[in-house]
């Protein structure tokens, strides 16, 4: 990693918040954090569009949306952290998450958890070719129109933030809490990464 994150010793504002959330919940701070911190404002912000969409879905349609952009793009550190994210908002149990995260079409999901998944899949790896048909298996499951843009934006911003790690050469880190085979089942998609 060529970029140089604000010192963890001294820090202050919105980088002190982002590094004690970590620390507290881990007791290290995570290298994606850090070249996050870079930029504070553009973390508040992501942060602030994130409380602005999860209110219309929830938070488990939200993790669905993210670990299928995460799983597509594919995104290690985002598959690690909102796997663990997922168990901790009880919006899967870890036998669950593991089979989604192997197969999310053979892995209990509802119909509507499986549009998501592929909706936000296909947002991140084919979005030019998506039509109104997408749209529309998102509505024929439930969903309403609030509800269909924010799904899109949570696969649209995981791609944002991903990316950027990617781009950025940030070192995918061991997330704890996560046992060795779901963490196989997350990575699985993304071995040689």
């Amino acid at each position: 990693m060529i970029v140089t994150p604000p010192p963890i010793e001294g820090a202050e504002g919105h980088v002190a918040k982002m590094y004690r959330g970590d620390l507290d919940a881990d007791g290290f701070v995570y290298s994606h954090t850090q070249v996050m911190a870079i930029n504070p404002e553009a973390h508040e912000a992501f942060e602030a569009l994130v409380r602005a969409i999860v209110p219309s879905i929830g938070v488990r349609t939200y993790e669905l949306a993210t670990l299928g952009a995460a799983r597509s793009i594919p995104s290690p550190h985002c598959l690690l952290a909102h796997g663990r994210k997922t168990l901790r908002a009880g919006a899967m149990d870890a036998d669950q998450l593991e089979r989604a995260a192997r197969d999310y079409t053979d892995a209990g999901l509802s119909d509507a958890d499986v549009a998501v998944m592929r909706y936000a899949e296909k947002l991140s790896t084919d979005a030019g070719d998506m039509t109104d048909a997408d749209t529309q298996a998102l509505r024929d499951v439930g969903f309403s129109d609030r509800q269909i843009v924010d799904i899109t934006l949570s696969a649209a911003i995981r791609n944002y933030f991903s990316r950027a790690l990617q781009a950025l050469a940030v070192p995918v880190e061991e997330v704890p809490g996560l046992g060795p085979r779901l963490t196989a089942a997350l990575l699985s998609p993304v071995e040689g990464v």
